[in-house]
């Protein structure tokens, strides 16, 4: 299953209210590492079905939610939890990295 894609209507329910950990990937078509973690994003989102949601949300299109979340650059990933924020990661990054910071915090 590919990465889902959040926006301001969707956020509440999909992220804030998800019984399981979401990973939400904030990007911008203009961003070269962006791309470069797009493939990245979808295989966690395979590799992690069933145990965490993984979806992204462009910055130009949300930029509320990219200022409620203090997304000064991008790709910033957040790791959410309960409704909170677990964790936040900025910048692109192997695969296996990714997949390690995720699993030390779900």
């Amino acid at each position: 299953m590919p990465a889902l894609h959040f926006d301001e209507g969707s956020f509440q329910k999909e992220v804030m209210e998800s019984p399981v950990p979401v990973l939400v990937d904030f990007w911008a078509e203009w961003c070269g590492p962006c791309r470069m973690m797009g493939p990245v994003i979808d295989q966690v989102a395979e590799e992690m079905s069933g145990k965490i949601k993984v979806g992204k949300i462009n910055v130009d299109e949300a930029q509320q939610l990219a200022s409620q979340f203090n997304v000064m650059s991008i790709p910033t990933l957040i790791l959410f939890k309960n409704g909170k924020v677990a964790e936040q990661f900025v910048g692109a990054m192997p695969k296996e990295a990714l997949l390690n910071k995720i699993k030390a915090k779900i």
